[in-house]
């Protein structure tokens, strides 16, 4: 992928309505697109676990978060092993007999899992359900198609999410740096010692009552920074 190709992605995300309305409309476009699918979501696996990125309209709740659970299920399968998986019909199914009850009792016989090979993670799939069974049969070209096509906004998906989250640990590190020093500031003032050895004091202070450094500052800060009462009040 190309720096303008990623920048133009970036940028048309921007201009959308959000990330997670974006990657929702992909996979109700996925639904109108794919031949007998009622609906589909999107598998990542992130940290070593899986998680849905985005479920279309009319997804049933808990479908994928099942699979995830158990540790087993077309998506987990396909997300794992990079190999699709089909399932014609739920009601013969032997290989996710958990998994299995679980979506028959939502409404669902038919199942389709294309992996998609997506940057800097261990797998992911996009999933396609059907409540007739055999209803993917023919629309198995269409959804590999889509799924290849979709592969680079999914990247850029997870592209923005990291940023977000690297953003975010800034914002937790400089804020957590802040109330320490403001803590140390309040150690020092009070009784007139110096930065280490009130940065010393509290971290025995945080050892010993086995609380993190950054709450225990936070406290110290909050309890100074509180106005007291008046007499009488």
């Amino acid at each position: 992928m190309t720096s303008e190709t990623s920048d133009t992605l970036d940028q048309a995300m921007v201009r959308s309505r959000g990330l997670d309305t974006l990657l929702r409309d992909l996979t109700d476009r996925a639904v109108r697109e794919v031949p007998g699918a009622d609906a589909c979501s999107i598998t990542v696996r992130r940290a070593g676990r899986l998680l849905t990125l985005a479920g279309s309209d009319g997804m049933p709740s808990g479908l994928d978060l099942r699979q995830y659970e158990n540790g087993s299920g077309p998506c987990v399968d396909a997300a794992g092993t990079g190999e699709e998986q089909y399932t014609p019909d739920l009601a013969e199914e032997s290989r996710w007999p958990s998994y299995t009850q679980y979506a028959l009792s939502a409404g669902v016989r038919c199942v389709l899992a294309v992996p998609v090979a997506v940057e800097d993670e261990s797998g992911a799939a996009i999933n396609f359900y059907a409540v007739r069974a055999g209803a993917l049969g023919t629309g198995r070209d269409a959804a590999r198609a889509f799924a290849a096509r979709s592969k680079e906004a999914v990247d850029v998906a997870l592209r923005i999410e990291r940023r977000r989250q690297s953003a975010a640990d800034v914002r937790t590190a400089l804020l957590s740096r802040s109330v320490i020093d403001q803590a140390i500031g309040i150690l020092m003032a009070r009784e007139r010692i110096d930065a280490r050895i009130a940065l010393e004091r509290l971290r025995r202070a945080s050892q010993d009552r086995n609380i993190k450094l950054r709450d225990l500052c936070g406290q110290l800060v909050a309890r100074v920074s509180t106005p007291r009462a008046r007499p009488g009040k």
